[in-house]
């Protein structure tokens, strides 16, 4: 009884194994070869073995036909899940447009060129320099006229001007703000929002019966500052603002 029971035991397991590796591998299926398809032939043979096309980019190609797929990720063969999806790549054919030359304007009259050529815009990088004005266009890839291009799209390099000037910020606590405004002035720094404290009281001051709200003033030229942010130390960047708290 002891060895029927094992015997039975041995193939409720392999039983079991065998219908769990059917479960599995029975819904995986082989990507077919969708380069040199139409989208349409790419999305009926992608159907018919329980995948999803899609079609992600574009790019020139002097092989594949234009509107023909040159490009899938995963390579055919590969096996995979029902209800995978296959990133394809779309043929526009050998390059026909020429590239313009955008640098030395601004980015919105290069975007506007590169669109009016049928292209489109790619990444766009800004950059500080000293010798270039502000939202110049100072490179571009690809280069104007350049051959044998792979995508569509024109990647810019925007000059942002001169890097501002950086300060350590002082201490300004307990000095009047007019003087801190000038001495913030000089150095390109404004002064943002200024919050008035209210007055504090003595703890000797003798008080009869319940305080009444006192009215508080707007901040002037001889209100001590009491905070600042940023704090004194650290690094401020010509024209940004600085907050205080004054009495």
């Amino acid at each position: 009884m002891l060895l029927l029971a094992l015997v039975l035991m041995t193939v409720a397991l392999v039983s079991a194994l065998t219908a769990m590796r059917l479960a599995i591998h029975g819904r995986e299926v082989a990507i077919p070869k969708l380069v040199g398809m139409s989208p349409l032939e790419a999305e009926r043979a992608g159907a018919a073995s329980g995948l999803l096309v899609v079609i992600e980019r574009q790019f020139y190609s002097a092989d594949i036909p234009e509107g023909r797929i040159m490009t899938q990720i995963p390579p055919p063969g590969t096996k995979v899940r029902r209800g995978w999806s296959i990133r394809a790549a779309q043929s526009l054919g050998p390059q026909r447009v020429a590239i313009p030359d955008v640098t030395g304007g601004s980015e919105r009259v290069a975007e506007l060129n590169i669109q009016r050529r049928g292209l489109s815009l790619g990444s766009v990088a800004h950059v500080n320099l000293l010798d270039a004005p502000l939202d110049q266009v100072i490179s571009q890839s690809p280069p104007a006229n350049a051959s044998g291009v792979s995508a569509p799209k024109i990647n810019l390099l925007i000059s942002d001007g001169p890097e501002p000037p950086i300060y350590v910020m002082p201490n300004l606590t307990g000095q009047p703000l007019g003087s801190a405004t000038l001495a913030l002035q000089d150095a390109g720094v404004k002064v943002g929002k200024v919050s008035v404290l209210p007055p504090t009281q003595s703890p000797f001051e003798p008080q009869s019966g319940p305080a009444a709200p006192s009215a508080v003033s707007g901040p002037s030229a001889a209100s001590m500052i009491v905070t600042q942010i940023p704090a004194p130390g650290q690094k401020v960047v010509a024209g940004s603002a600085v907050n205080f708290e004054v009495r």
